[in-house]
């Protein structure tokens, strides 16, 4: 049975650090995820109050699109925007089921796309708050116990927070 294993990294670089460790393991691009929330555009609107502000703008996406070499490995890396959320940027087959569920997520925010993954409500919650604070949520899709196990060992090893393993909704890359 197909299963997700999920952690909250604190910082870019432990996320990198994290999605570069699955790579070496053999996870495939297409089981990693990623969602962190895209800062860079909101300090660039924030702090850009000259005539130059598309081009802020621009920068701002490169930026949050570059948050690190590692991410381009992931399949289905882009932005995107929860209503009553905000803009995040995904990676791997989490992109997919945020993007269709962000057309109604008005109701549900984060939280809800969350639990339509699979992830029980009070984890969900708790890794919404994490990630609106800017911490990154990775995921790792797991098919025998071996791969759960090592993917476990390796958000361990990084000292990610909010380990947990869940029976996985139908996600799709």
């Amino acid at each position: 049975m197909t299963k997700a294993v999920f952690c909250i990294a604190q910082s870019m670089e432990q996320a990198e650090i994290i999605v570069n460790h699955l790579k070496m393991a053999d996870f495939s691009n297409n089981d990693i995820s990623v969602l962190f929330p895209d800062k860079s555009t909101t300090q660039d609107f924030a702090h850009e109050k000259h005539t130059k502000s598309p081009e802020g703008a621009a920068i701002g996406g490169a930026v949050g699109l570059g948050a690190g070499a590692i991410f381009g490995w992931l399949a289905g890396i882009g932005s995107l925007a929860i209503p009553g959320v905000g803009p995040f940027i995904a990676a791997g087959p989490i992109m997919g089921a945020l993007s269709g569920a962000a057309v109604g997520a008005a109701t549900g925010g984060l939280t809800g796309a969350l639990i339509g993954m699979g992830i029980p409500e009070y984890e969900a919650k708790r890794y919404e708050g994490k990630i609106k604070g800017g911490n990154a949520l990775i995921s790792v899709r797991a098919t025998t116990s071996e791969e759960r196990d090592v993917a476990k060992k390796i958000f361990e090893r990084a000292h990610a927070e909010d380990i947990s393993i869940t029976a996985e909704a139908s996600i799709s890359a």
